[in-house]
């Protein structure tokens, strides 16, 4: 199973075109694909729905979406009718099989009083696949303040450890869903986390996903944490670049900010990983790694 995550950027390139047919060829063929700051309705891209538009384009997939910010974007007409529409910045899911199960999950989120601050939000996709079901979730961490990140990831690895005890969207005897042919979703232990996280290998948060390490032993990782894909396949944690420096801000430099973290229990699945350093459709490069599921 191949699987990639993207930060899209709105589709915004490198030549600062927006190319939503560009984001889309560079992804196709990925048998799991995970995009952030995926938008709706903003004026700047001419009230665009990219999700509707990425579906589009990538006809051989199911797919969901969910909103971190989710504002009215709605105008009335001359004739008193009202034009309902939600301005959203969000996380897409897209899967070559069924995603039969999804649920958006809000993050913590801090009022900051200097600097603008987006709700965030983490969706989950519980996946289909030949060797049983796995859970995908897609997220996009804060970008401003560290203890704010470190909250989001608490809450989001909450989420997903607590995911099999307390059951999945629906759970317990459902006359209806019976009636219609259908049967609980599972809600299995097998999961990844997908997803632009703003932080690099050397700092605290990561070490909540990975453990952390011992002067001794090294990486502490636990039973029931996560490993980095891109590691875990035999990659320097200190190489890999999926967010190159800007020119024209140099504030920035190359860094390692997106991630594959899969969960312990299925870690000696991880084949390869790799980063498509050639691809232009970003600010950032998407992440690809490979699961024998």
């Amino acid at each position: 199973m191949r699987i990639v995550t993207y930060n899209i950027q709105f589709s915004r390139g490198k030549n600062m075109v927006h190319d939503l047919e560009r984001i889309a060829r560079t992804v196709d063929g990925a048998d799991v694909i995970g995009l952030q700051e995926v938008e709706r309705n903003w004026a700047h891209l001419d009230m665009a729905d990219q999700p509707a538009e990425l579906a589009r384009l990538l006809p051989g997939y199911y797919w969901v979406y969910g909103a971190g910010l989710d504002i009215d974007g709605s105008e009335k007409r001359a004739d008193g009718t009202v034009l309902n529409r939600r301005r959203q910045v969000g996380n897409m899911l897209l899967s070559k099989t069924p995603i039969v199960a999804t649920r958006n999950h809000l993050l913590p989120k801090l009022n900051l009083l200097d600097f603008p601050n987006d709700q965030r939000a983490a969706l989950e996709g519980v996946v289909e696949t030949t060797a049983g079901a796995l859970r995908v979730y897609v997220t996009h961490l804060s970008p401003r303040y560290n203890i704010e990140r470190r909250m989001q990831i608490e809450v989001l690895l909450e989420i997903v450890r607590d995911g099999p005890s307390s059951g999945g969207a629906i759970s317990g005897p459902n006359t209806r869903l019976a009636q219609a042919g259908g049967r609980n979703p599972p809600m299995p232990r097998e999961a990844i986390i997908l997803g632009d996280f703003n932080l690099e290998p050397v700092e605290a948060e990561y070490d909540l996903f990975c453990g952390k390490i011992d002067p001794v032993y090294g990486r502490m990782a636990r039973a029931d944490g996560f490993v980095d894909a891109w590691v875990r396949a035999g990659n320097d944690i200190a190489e890999g670049v999926t967010c190159p420096e800007d020119p024209a801000n140099d504030t920035f430099h190359d860094c390692r900010l997106d991630y594959g973290f899969v969960s312990a229990n299925i870690a000696d699945r991880v084949r390869a990983a790799w980063i498509d350093a050639e691809a232009q459709g970003s600010d950032h490069q998407p992440f690809w790694f490979e699961l024998d599921l």
